[in-house]
């Protein structure tokens, strides 16, 4: 059970998460000009895939990925990308891109009609696959990272919350069925109205 704290994270106004480590990514750029924030976009990253731990994450967001590392690796090292933040499996979180900037995690996407979910959302990777479970620690930090994001842009309500496999249905299926969106929700909904646990 995660308990209701009435506290959130503090975001410095340059976007940057104080309670994240910093590492920073070149793969960003300006989101369009008066571009709202509007949308949280979850994810999930392995590397190598299934297996956690490392630096490997970090690297390639870093385009710092040795393509003679793992197979895998040799497939991917072309590739810019990013995204805002990322949830270990202990809840750690790392941030490589200001939230006030695109980093380029969605690629082609759509949020009801409107093309380009990187111009306008907030993209959290959470170490992990499809198939297997969060842990509590990630479900923990997830909600209370909301919960901030939510206060620091408030177009970002528990509806404007999707997973990529919303947003680019053709091409990504992550988080994936192991990602458990009803306890996730009955969580933040908890937090966001601490009196429901019948205190009142």
């Amino acid at each position: 059970m995660i308990e209701p704290t009435g506290t959130v994270s503090s975001i410095t106004a340059e976007g940057w998460l104080e309670s994240a480590r910093h590492v920073v990514s070149p793969n960003f750029d300006q989101r369009p000009s008066g571009a709202d924030i509007s949308l949280l976009v979850l994810h999930n990253i392995s590397l190598p895939p299934g297996q956690y731990g490392g630096d490997h994450i970090e690297r390639f967001f870093c385009n710092g990925l040795d393509a003679s590392e793992h197979p895998y690796f040799r497939e991917i090292t072309h590739l810019k990308v990013s995204a805002h933040l990322l949830l270990r499996r202990d809840g750690g979180l790392i941030q490589f891109v200001s939230l006030l900037d695109r980093a380029w995690h969605a690629g082609r996407s759509c949020f009801e009609g409107r093309p380009e979910c990187n111009d306008f959302s907030i993209g959290v990777e959470l170490e992990g696959t499809d198939d297997e479970p969060y842990t509590p620690e990630q479900y923990t930090a997830l909600v209370r990272l909301s919960q901030s994001l939510m206060a620091m842009f408030p177009a970002i309500t528990p509806d404007r919350i999707v997973g990529h496999e919303h947003i680019a249905p053709e091409r990504k299926t992550d988080p994936g069925p192991a990602f458990d969106w009803g306890y996730f929700l009955d969580h933040l909904a908890i937090l966001d109205n601490p009196l429901t646990d019948g205190s009142a």
